[in-house]
């Protein structure tokens, strides 16, 4: 086996000095016992290599490295398997070289096949630098290599410098340099020296090539350096010991702390209209719509009813999302995310009380801060840290993680390139917490199979607090308040087939910002598009400000899958149900929402998503007369959404969105509302 690399490592101090022809030499050991290392013990004059084929490809992987002899820094920075491949390697080298030069032979002679050329057989020792004596003890870095003349420790009268000397001429061990000089009284840079371990190597394939033999008085004079050097052999090995050391303790600890900046600015220009005058179920149209009160007939008990008239003015919006993605192993994540936005979309307009933010509006048409109040307010929208455990294993802990980053995920509705609506980009049924404080624990169990679990108290950023964001409520805190806990299992039998099972268990506070004793709105998932109190005779009817109910328990299932049938044509679907009980008085409402879309990317342009989306977001199946705004007078509306994400480049894109809602707010009498959204999209 060849003789490997010895590499200095800059800012440390090796004890012991080798004499500098102990270390050139070393050198040419390493050269000669490759040459001559065979079974030298048979009775047979000629030795042949049987191995050649796979010696010389190790040999011309090691040629490939010449170009970096000059960093030798990079060593530390390469994989943990590597060192100690290359610690056996040396340490085979130099046992089988001593063992070599210790058998007692009858004159051999090496001989190596004659098929090989120069091109087959590239090898060399790279990085390679030795230590010379310096003025100071306490150095942290070795001096260069000087060349055979500058051998302070042997003087040309010696033996071993003729031995030596004779080594290098009669097999052009070092052949000299580049310009064919050898520079006796001049030191070697690395680059020098590196240029010239290419000749000595090259001229050894040529040696190779034409079948050179090695006669008996060259051996003995081989096995005479070695017993002279063996402290120095010895020491190198230790040396090699101390470098897997090393390198492995500054692999481990190479990492510095870094923070990455990931920006997204949305500039959203929207309208929406009616055929006609849309009824809404609401006690005040003067209010903010996001606080559209609900109320019930005193005398009738039945929802009370109002009609909005006026199409809403066209609105121009901004949403910026700033996140900084912070690791200190390279293998965690601190995420903080800063958001401000200031927009309150038309279509808001057209809703019953409670479903602010839900039909006909673009995900990216929002404000940051409070909802409904259209100002810039700069939030902390994200603040949660990933962490693996063990191969398999993340975990996610934080005061705000985004239950959407882990959950109801789907290749075609994702928001920044699919569908465009709060009702597609997830289910409307899910979650009751968009942002908690709580922990996610996410499972690879295989290649295909996937398990995501979470529990989360609320900690959202755009709801006030009272009554909200009880997790940081000292009187509920992150188990007493509005809560959820979330199971879902992603099964990706190919990379073009994604399916999702999810259930999702909840406990939701009754709400008190507006009135009190109700249930759902924009925040009450999977009551989102309603509310609920505790029905007539008992809620709103009997007391304006007081729905009856305290809190409810829900129990979610949802399926979701997308499925990329052929490079530019894809499908995708959603489907879920769920059952709420409504406490004290352990009435049940159930509901259910269905979306199914056709997804086209590349369409017009590669990286370009098209997608047609048809949905029904909140169908009631069971318990209506408990709910206060929502039900409208049984009908089911119905949505159609299409949508075209076109990059621009790689920062920007442009997405038209046009939304068709029918039946809204679940009246049948109700006309259609219409609604065109111009999206542009700078991402950095």
């Amino acid at each position: 086996m060849y003789f490997n690399k010895i590499v200095r490592f800059s800012g440390y101090h090796y004890g012991k000095k080798i004499r500098l022809f102990s270390n050139l030499l070393l050198i040419i050991l390493g050269n000669c016992f490759w040459l001559l290392s065979g079974k030298l013990a048979g009775a047979s004059e000629i030795i042949d290599i049987s191995d050649r084929e796979v010696l010389l490809r190790e040999l011309s992987t090691e040629l490939k490295q010449i170009s970096e002899v000059e960093k030798s820094q990079r060593l530390l920075r390469r994989t943990s398997d590597e060192t100690p491949r290359r610690r056996k390697t040396l340490k085979d080298s130099l046992r089988v070289a001593q063992g070599n030069a210790r058998q007692d032979t009858t004159e051999p002679t090496l001989t190596v096949g004659k098929n090989n050329t120069a091109e087959d057989s590239n090898y060399l020792y790279s990085d390679l630098e030795i230590s010379t004596d310096s003025e100071s003890e306490t150095s942290n870095s070795l001096k260069q290599v000087t060349n055979v003349d500058r051998l302070r420790d042997v003087s040309p009268g010696d033996w071993a410098y003729e031995a030596l000397r004779s080594l290098v001429d009669r097999y052009g061990c070092i052949a000299g340099f580049p310009n064919q000089t050898y520079s006796g009284s001049q030191p070697l840079s690395r680059y020098e020296f590196a240029a010239g371990l290419n000749s000595c190597l090259n001229q050894i394939e040529r040696l190779i090539a034409s079948s050179e033999a090695v006669q008996r008085e060259d051996l003995d004079t081989i096995k005479r350096l070695n017993a002279e050097f063996a402290t120095e052999l010895a020491t190198v090995t230790e040396r090699v010991d101390s470098l897997e050391n090393r390198t492995a303790f500054l692999e481990d600890n190479q990492f510095s702390t870094t923070t990455k900046l990931i920006g997204s600015v949305w500039l959203n220009l929207t309208g929406a209209a009616a055929d006609g005058d849309v009824l809404v179920e609401t006690n005040d149209l003067s209010v903010p719509l996001f606080l559209r009160p609900p109320g019930r007939d005193p005398v009738t008990g039945e929802p009370t009813v109002l009609e909005v008239t006026d199409n809403p003015e066209i609105t121009l919006s901004d949403l910026v999302w700033l996140t900084f993605e912070t690791s200190f192993t390279g293998e965690d994540v601190l995420t903080t995310r800063l958001v401000v936005g200031n927009g309150d979309s038309p279509a808001n307009v057209f809703a019953s009380a409670g479903t602010y933010n839900t039909f006909g509006i673009p995900f990216t048409d929002q404000t940051a801060g409070l909802q409904g109040e259209g100002n810039s307010e700069i939030v902390i929208q994200d603040l949660s840290y990933n962490f693996p455990v063990g191969d398999n294993f993340r975990i996610v802990i934080g005061p705000q993680i985004n239950w959407y980053a882990y959950f109801d995920n789907n290749a075609y509705t994702y928001f920044l390139t699919g569908a465009s609506s709060f009702n597609s980009i997830g289910s409307s049924l899910s979650n009751a917490i968009d942002r908690g404080s709580g922990a996610v624990v996410m499972w690879d169990i295989s290649e295909k199979l996937k398990l995501n679990i979470a529990y989360l108290g609320e900690s959202t950023e755009f709801l006030p607090s009272p009554p909200f964001n009880t997790a940081s409520n000292p009187d509920e805190g992150v188990f007493g308040g509005t809560n959820t806990s979330t199971a879902e299992l992603t099964f990706s039998p190919t990379d073009t087939v994604n399916t999702r099972l999810m259930y999702n268990y909840s406990h939701l506070n009754a709400d008190v910002n507006v009135v009190g004793g109700v249930i759902g709105g924009v925040t009450g998932e999977p009551l989102q598009n309603g509310l609920a109190d505790a029905g007539a005779g008992r809620g709103l009817d009997v007391n304006p400000n007081d729905g009856g109910l305290k809190d409810s328990f829900s129990h979610t299932i949802g399926f979701n899958f997308d499925w990329e049938i052929a490079p530019k044509f894809g499908i995708f679907a959603r489907y879920t149900y769920a059952s709420i009980t409504l406490k004290p008085i352990d009435r049940t409402v159930n509901v259910q929402s269905i979306q199914a879309g056709l997804a086209f990317p590349d369409v017009g342009k590669e990286g370009a998503l098209g997608t047609f989306s048809f949905l029904i977001p909140f169908d009631v199946t069971n318990g209506e007369e408990f709910l206060v705004s929502g039900a409208g007078d049984g009908g089911t509306q119905y949505e159609f959404e299409l949508t075209y994400f076109y990059p621009v480049n790689d920062n920007i894109a442009l997405v038209p969105a046009f939304y068709l809602v029918s039946n809204p707010n679940n009246f049948d009498e109700n006309p259609n509302i219409y609604v065109g959204n111009l999206r542009m999209q700078f991402n950095f």
